[in-house]
C-alpha cells in the first residue's frame, strides 16, 4: 500500500522569507504552530519538514503569510541593473552588471511579438503576446547567457581567481541541468545557481587541488589590486555576506538566508566585514562607494565562460559517469556477495581447540652421569636380595 503524497510546502528559504516578510519571529510562528522554535528553525533550514495535521497548518500559514505579500506588494516590480563601467571606449562585453535582478529571466514563454512603438496611437488596441512553450534546453540556455557574465565576476571577486571562477560558474549550472525542474520552478533560478557555485568556490576541498597552490596573476590597476586583496584577506563567510549585500545587492533576510544564518548573524558579519574593509581602505567606508569599486573591479577582468550546449553536454556525460559507476559498483557487491555465499561451509565445522599449559608435572630430566648417591642406591638395589622366593641356580655337580 503506498503512501499519499504530503501538502506540499515552499522550499526552506521561501519558508523563512515569508515569516520576515510579515514580521514574525521564530519564536512567534512556534507559538502560533504550536512547536517550539528549535523546531520552526530546522524547518526553515530544510533538516527536517513538519508531517500529518502539523503539515497541512503549516501549508496553509505559509499560503496566508504569501497572499498577503502578494497583496501589498507592488503590481510590477521592475529590476534595475546597474552597470559596472561608464565612460567612452568601455566595450560592450564588459558592461554586465555585477547587480542581478530579483528575478531571472521567464523560463517557460516568451512573447514572440515586439512590444509597441510609440508611434503607436493610444486609442489602437494593443494585441496580446503570444507566448511560445520553449524546451527545456532553450530555457536553460537563456538562463546561462543571462547569468553568467555576473556569476563568474562575483565568483573571481569570491576567490580571487579567474579559472576556479569560471569553473564554479559551469559546475553550479550543470548542477542546475541535473535537477532543472527544480530550478525552472524556483522563483529565483539565478540566486539557485548563485548558492551553488559559491559553495563549489568556497569548498575547503579546493585547497588540495596541484592549481590552486600557486597565486594567479593580480589586477593590473594597483587600485583594483589592494581592494582585491583587501577582500580577500576577510574570512569566507564575512566575503561571501558582503558581497551579497553590498556587492549583488540583497537584503538583509535574503542575504541571512543564501548564507544559511539567522538575520543578526549575517548583520554582524556584513558589519565586521565593512569595519575590516574601511581599517585598510577609509574611502570604502561608504556603501555606495564599495559596491560601485566592487563592480569596477570585477568588469575589468576579462573572464569567459563555455558556451550553453558546452555545458549541457558536460553535465549529462558526468551524469552518465556516475550512473555507470553506480551499476558497476552494484554489480560487483553483488558478484562478490554471490561468490560468498556459494564458497561459504554448508555445515558447522567445530574449531580445534588450542593447546592449554597443564600444571604440576616435573621437568623431564635429561640423561647424565650419576652422582655419588645415585651410584650408591644402585649397588645398594643390586645386592639386596629380592623378595619372594629365592632363584633356583643349576649348579654343575
Amino acid at each position: 500500500m503506498t503512501r499519499s503524497p504530503g501538502t506540499p510546502l515552499p522550499p526552506p528559504k521561501a519558508r523563512r522569507r515569508l515569516r520576515e516578510a510579515a514580521s514574525l519571529t521564530q519564536a512567534q510562528l512556534a507559538d502560533r504552530m504550536g512547536v517550539t522554535r528549535a523546531t520552526v528553525r530546522t524547518w526553515e533550514s530544510g533538516r527536517t519538514t513538519p508531517r500529518g495535521r502539523r503539515r497541512e497548518a503549516y501549508a496553509e500559514l505559509l499560503k496566508t503569510l504569501a497572499e498577503e505579500e502578494s497583496a501589498a506588494a507592488e503590481p510590477t516590480p521592475v529590476p534595475v541593473v546597474v552597470a559596472v563601467r561608464t565612460g567612452p571606449g568601455s566595450p560592450a562585453e564588459d558592461s554586465e552588471s555585477l547587480v542581478l535582478p530579483a528575478k531571472a529571466l521567464p523560463t517557460k514563454a516568451l512573447p514572440t511579438k515586439a512590444l509597441p512603438t510609440a508611434e503607436r496611437q493610444e486609442d489602437e488596441p494593443e494585441p496580446a503576446p503570444e507566448p511560445v512553450a520553449l524546451t527545456p534546453a532553450q530555457a536553460f540556455d537563456a538562463l546561462y547567457e543571462f547569468g553568467t557574465p555576473a556569476l563568474v565576476r562575483q565568483t573571481f571577486l569570491l576567490t580571487g581567481r579567474r579559472e576556479l571562477a569560471r569553473e564554479s560558474v559551469e559546475r553550479a549550472f550543470q548542477t542546475a541541468w541535473e535537477n532543472w525542474p527544480e530550478v525552472a520552478r524556483d522563483r529565483d533560478p539565478v540566486g539557485w545557481v548563485r548558492a551553488v557555485a559559491y559553495e563549489y568556490a568556497l569548498s575547503p576541498w579546493q585547497r588540495f587541488r596541484p592549481r590552486n597552490r600557486h597565486p594567479e596573476p593580480p589586477p593590473a590597476d594597483p587600485g583594483d589590486r589592494t581592494l582585491l586583496n583587501t577582500l580577500l584577506r576577510l574570512p569566507p563567510r564575512h566575503r561571501r555576506t558582503l558581497l551579497l549585500y553590498d556587492g549583488v545587492g540583497l537584503d538583509l533576510p535574503e542575504t541571512a538566508a543564501e548564507t544559511e544564518a539567522s538575520t543578526p548573524a549575517a548583520a554582524n558579519r556584513l558589519l565586521n566585514a565593512r569595519r575590516a574593509m574601511a581599517d585598510r581602505l577609509p574611502e570604502l567606508a561608504d556603501p555606495e562607494v564599495l559596491h560601485r569599486r566592487l563592480a569596477e573591479v570585477a568588469s575589468n577582468e576579462r573572464l569567459r565562460a563555455a558556451k550553453p550546449p558546452t555545458v549541457r553536454v558536460g553535465s549529462e556525460r558526468r551524469a552518465r559517469f556516475w550512473t555507470r559507476a553506480a551499476i558497476a559498483f552494484t554489480a560487483a557487491l553483488i558478484g562478490t556477495t554471490a561468490l560468498t555465499l556459494r564458497t561459504a561451509p554448508t555445515h558447522y565445522e567445530p574449531p580445534v581447540s588450542p593447546g592449554e599449559t597443564v600444571r604440576g608435572v616435573p621437568p623431564k630430566v635429561a640423561p647424565g652421569a650419576l652422582s655419588d648417591e645415585e651410584l650408591e642406591l644402585r649397588q645398594k638395589l643390586r645386592d639386596q636380595m629380592q623378595d619372594g622366593p629365592e632363584r633356583l641356580t643349576p649348579r654343575l655337580e
